[in-house]
Order: structure tokens, then sequence, then C-alpha cells
């Protein structure tokens, strides 16, 4: 949030200074809660740890011991505990029937009001109406999302227009690098089809 106002203020043609009590929220010493705790939610710790955050998380599944040491991250059974003690909430999950609106008027409720939700999973993950009414009431603090329903939204949608949103338009793995890598496994996983051998990437039906 602060970065995007910040950079309109500095090249508004309107300023003539920067104000001195326009104050951000550090993350060092800041609690991250991770709602799902795959591969990517994983790496999302290891970054998080540089930054000396206090890491929970929430996942189907616990890690194993030794990998929750390696991060420092303390699982939570219930994502409500989760909710309530983190300030920065990060949704890393896939998009199911199960977690359709994971995130809906109660779980924001749950939050601290200084709290900031991240979306970078799904769109559909979150309750856009109740988000919308929890950032417009400042139930919670601001939200960053990558990931919209639809994508991209209504030009009239009402996020748009709030100030304490950042919305970026589903770029989290557009780089030249992620892009090239992805391309390059895909053609690993054809070629291992097409002269029979194990697929790298295979996935399995639950």
């Amino acid at each position: 949030m602060y970065l995007h106002a910040g950079c309109q203020i500095a090249v508004s043609p309107d300023t003539k200074y920067f104000a001195v009590d326009w104050l951000g929220v550090e993350v060092t010493g800041a609690t991250l809660g991770i709602i799902g705790m795959g591969s990517i939610g994983y790496k999302v710790a290891q970054r998080a740890r540089a930054f000396n955050m206090r890491i929970l998380y929430h996942n189907r599944n616990r890690r194993r011991k030794e990998e929750e040491e390696a991060v420092g991250a303390h699982y939570c059974a219930k994502m409500e505990d989760l909710l309530q003690q983190s300030d920065f909430v990060m949704l890393v999950v896939n998009l199911t029937p199960e977690t359709h609106k994971l995130i809906g008027k109660k779980e924001l409720g749950l939050m601290k009001p200084t709290a900031t939700l991240i979306n970078i999973s799904r769109g559909a993950v979150i309750d856009q109406d109740a988000l919308v009414e929890a950032l417009q009431n400042k139930v919670i603090r601001a939200a960053a999302l990558d990931v919209t329903y639809p994508e991209p939204l209504p030009r009239d949608h009402p996020l748009l227009n709030l100030t304490n949103v950042i919305i970026t338009p589903h770029i989290g793995t557009a780089t030249v690098q992620a892009i090239r890598t992805m391309a390059e496994e895909a053609i690993a996983n054809m070629l291992a089809v097409l002269n029979d051998q194990p697929i790298p990437s295979e996935v399995f039906p639950k």
C-alpha cells in the first residue's frame, strides 16, 4: 500500500514536500501466517525467516519436525488460531471445493484490525464481497492481491477504488526466467511420455 501510494506522491506534480508522519509497518519481527504449506508456502517461509518473522502455518498435513525447525515455523491445527495471531496472512492454497471462499466474513473478523491479507493462490479462495466490506469498514488494515475473480475485475468493481488494497495482474510467475523454466519442465515431461520414461512432474490423482 505504502509503496504504491508513495510512488504516486513522489511523482505527483502537486507534491511540494514529503510528510514526516507518513509511516508504514515493519515486517521484521511481525507474525506471518501461511495458509497452505506446500512447496510454494514453504519457500515463502524460507524467505520470511530472513526477515526474522515469527512464522505460523496451517495445512492439511503437518510438516515434519525438521522441516518446521529449518524455517522456524509453528503449526496451527486450527486456521482460526493463525488468523487471530498473524500480522500478515498469506494464502498459498490450491483452489478446490474445500478452499472455495475459504476466507469470508467470519474469518476476516477473526483477523487483527492491523493485519494485512495477501493472496497469491486463486481469487475465489476469498469471498470478495466480504473482503470489500472488511476493507471499507477497517476490519483489517489492508489487502494485497495478485489474483481476483474474474481476472481482470470489471472496471467498476469496488475493490479498484479502495486505497488500502494493492492488486497486481496475476504476475507471481511473470519473469523471463520462471516462464523459461516452466517451458523447459513441460518439454521434459512430454519427451518422457514419448520415450516411455517416468514423468518428472507427474501429478497423481488423490
